[in-house]
């Protein structure tokens, strides 16, 4: 005979807060000047990165575009950070100190010379004066592309917000290849069409490894994915993998229609801004549900009771 099944004596325990407060604070940071800085900041990594290849490849008008997007894409970052800070004063504060225990600290001494040598590389390609300190700089920039498209995402995860922290080994996926297909796009609009063959297949590659990302942080998080689903998050996303898609599609024939390459390239940026708005937001929504913070430390305590 099996067991009989006993009856729960008691309704299932609901999350609640002291006073109904959230567990947890609210992000601090304004919108749209974060999300804003950590799209364009991803983008103009992934430009220069794809400039000083283009450059190496004699592929001059892909170089140019690459430089001058990685140039104001960084200033322009740079511009939304302070703006979120309150005060140019302490941006320049976070740069007293060097702790590479900080992703914040770290992320502040990447940006600062970044920016400045995309702005050499960039005021050389135009001027054509100091063409080998320019390519220089350019090729510094490059180096430090993939940090650039990639150190926000460690920020983000490095906080309490439960949605952000339990998918510190996805979003730097996510942030990586979403930066790929923004400046592939930029490159897509105003770039040769002869010189961007190698820009497409970066961004099919992006691309595959933004869907990827985007689907694990939808359904391989637990509790935790559920704000990537749900809300203004959920819908933002949702967009973002139809822009990706389209943009991948059309960037196929982008050589031989210009009118297909504008198109693919207006898709990837536009896929950029809603994956970090998305991103952003759903980060907000875990922090004002209690279980989004019990379930998951119970379920981790757990774990380690049971190892």
């Amino acid at each position: 005979m099996s067991p009989r099944r006993e009856r729960a004596m008691v309704e299932p325990a609901e999350f609640r807060s002291y006073y109904g407060r959230p567990i947890l604070k609210e992000p601090a940071w304004k919108q749209p000047d974060v999300p804003l800085y950590l799209f364009l900041g991803g983008a103009a990594g992934a430009s220069a990165t794809m400039a000083a290849l283009a450059d190496g490849t004699g592929r001059p008008g892909l170089a140019r575009v690459g430089r001058l997007v990685a140039s104001g894409g960084s200033i322009a970052s740079v511009v939304a950070l302070i703006h979120d800070l309150g005060k140019p004063t302490r941006f320049l504060h976070m740069l007293r100190v060097l702790k590479p225990t900080s992703p914040l600290s770290v992320g502040s001494w990447i940006l600062s010379p970044f920016s400045g040598l995309a702005a050499v590389s960039a005021a050389s390609d135009l001027t054509g004066k100091l063409p080998l300190i320019g390519r220089l700089a350019g090729a510094a920039a490059g180096v430090l592309g993939p940090a650039m498209c990639t150190y926000t995402a460690v920020l983000l995860a490095d906080t309490a917000t439960p949605s952000w922290h339990e998918a510190h080994g996805t979003l730097p996926v996510l942030f990586a290849g979403s930066a790929v297909t923004s400046g592939v796009g930029a490159a897509l609009l105003a770039a040769p069409a002869g010189e961007t063959g190698p820009a497409v297949r970066a961004g099919l590659v992006g691309a595959v490894a933004e869907l990827v990302a985007e689907h694990h942080l939808e359904t391989g998080l637990g509790l935790v994915s559920e704000p990537y689903r749900t809300g203004r998050a959920g819908k933002l996303l949702k967009a973002a993998k139809a822009l990706t898609a389209t943009g991948a599609a059309l960037s196929l024939v982008a050589r031989r229609n210009r009118a297909a390459g504008v198109l693919a390239g207006a898709a990837y940026l536009a896929s950029g801004l809603c994956t970090r708005f998305g991103v952003y937001a759903a980060g907000v929504e875990s922090t004002k549900d209690p279980k989004y913070v019990v379930i998951p430390q119970r379920e981790r305590v757990n774990r380690r009771e049971g190892r």
